[in-house]
């Protein structure tokens, strides 16, 4: 399986950006994850394909909504306000398990990574 990110930009604080991610066959899960320089890739939410074992972090909670299309090969993460912490690489994630893609070990297939830059 192949999965395409874009839509990371430069944005201001308090500003908003909608990632997408394209996959090249059906999954059961998808998810995001983050990775800023220095620091651990860390898991930023996910949901099973049925819309089940739906799961932010704690920062992502009521600024981020993750989501997938009608078609069910292209999942996206509404960012709002933004904050300069929450600059990284962003990564998609997917699997073809259940309730997979909020634990990096499970992830079976990532993105190339799309970069978020949020400026103060």
């Amino acid at each position: 399986m192949m999965l395409v990110e874009s839509g990371g930009d430069s944005v201001q604080a308090g500003g908003s950006l909608r990632l997408s991610c394209t996959a090249s066959e059906y999954r059961y899960c998808m998810g995001w994850f983050r990775q800023a320089p220095g620091m651990e890739r860390e898991w930023v939410a996910s949901t099973d394909i049925n819309g089940g074992n739906m799961k932010y972090a704690d920062f992502a909670e009521g600024r981020f909504t993750i989501s997938h299309d009608s078609n069910k090969r292209i999942h996206y993460l509404q960012m709002n306000d933004l904050r300069p912490e929450d600059t990284a690489t962003y990564y998609c994630a997917a699997a073809r398990t259940y309730g997979a893609c909020a634990v990096s070990d499970n992830v079976r297939f990532w993105g190339q990574g799309t970069q978020v830059t949020v400026s103060s």
